[in-house]
């Protein structure tokens, strides 16, 4: 089996690609530095050529609305159209839990990239990843407010990239599922108090201020909006072992 990894040198996809090779699969890892540019398709057609399975984990240059409409709304159709080319048979694309539910800021981006897929000839999976520690760490560590770390106090189930990357190929090795598979963390935790548990782990003695009405890459949070559907594909690592294995 020939599976492209497209978005491979981030955290998530060089895990993916490590992932699938432990299984046997040919994992094709494709990126800028492999000389391919999703956004411009310079590459692409190559790159696929001869692929049962495309594995979309690329990202937008930055966690906002506009940024990520303009990257996901042409990246996205040009990998699918390459696939169509190929005569790819399974499309999976790595998106996150909300996107249905949070019609404002990189959520509409990724439910923008989960149109696109369903309505492409190609037979398709959605994963759907809920945060994961390191994404909420980069997001502590990136807070500049002055009085401390603003935080709502919305409920998640936060997952390890790690855990992320086992089940995107496990479902790219299985047969397409069109639909979406939703992700939880085997814990669940405010996002608040998940915040201060990640700086105090850090030495950060920053404070943690719990804000109704602080927002996630721009969109506001109700108490469940982070949640994952029921029926969630529950993984194993808690947060104590993030921690010791980091």
């Amino acid at each position: 089996m020939r599976v492209v990894v497209a978005g491979a040198t981030g955290l998530i996809g060089s895990r993916t690609v490590a992932r699938l090779r432990d299984h046997g699969v040919e994992a094709v890892p494709v990126s800028r530095r492999y000389g391919v540019n999703v956004t411009t398709g310079e590459g692409l057609e190559e790159a696929l050529r001869g692929a049962e399975v495309v594995v979309d984990v690329t990202d937008a240059p930055a966690r906002t609305e506009e940024a990520g409409l303009r990257f996901f709304r042409t990246a996205t159709a040009n990998l699918l159209a390459a696939a169509a080319a190929a005569g790819v048979e399974h499309h999976v694309v790595l998106s996150v839990v909300g996107a249905q539910r949070l019609r404002s800021g990189y959520f509409l981006a990724k439910e923008l990239q989960e149109y696109q897929v369903r309505k492409s000839p190609i037979p398709y999976s959605i994963v759907r990843a809920p945060l994961s520690f390191e994404s909420l760490q980069a997001i502590a560590v990136a807070d500049t407010s002055p009085d401390g770390v603003h935080a709502a106090p919305a409920l998640v189930r936060p997952v390890a990239t790690e855990d992320v990357a086992a089940e995107l190929a496990h479902v790219a090795m299985g047969l397409p599922r069109f639909g979406a598979l939703e992700m939880a963390g085997p814990e669940e935790y405010r996002l608040d108090d998940l915040m201060a548990k990640l700086l105090a782990a850090n030495g950060d003695a920053r404070s943690v201020v719990t804000d109704a009405h602080a927002r996630l890459f721009a969109a506001p949070l109700g108490k469940g909006s982070l949640l994952p559907e029921p029926g969630a594909h529950t993984c194993h690592t808690t947060f104590s072992m993030w921690l010791a294995q980091r």
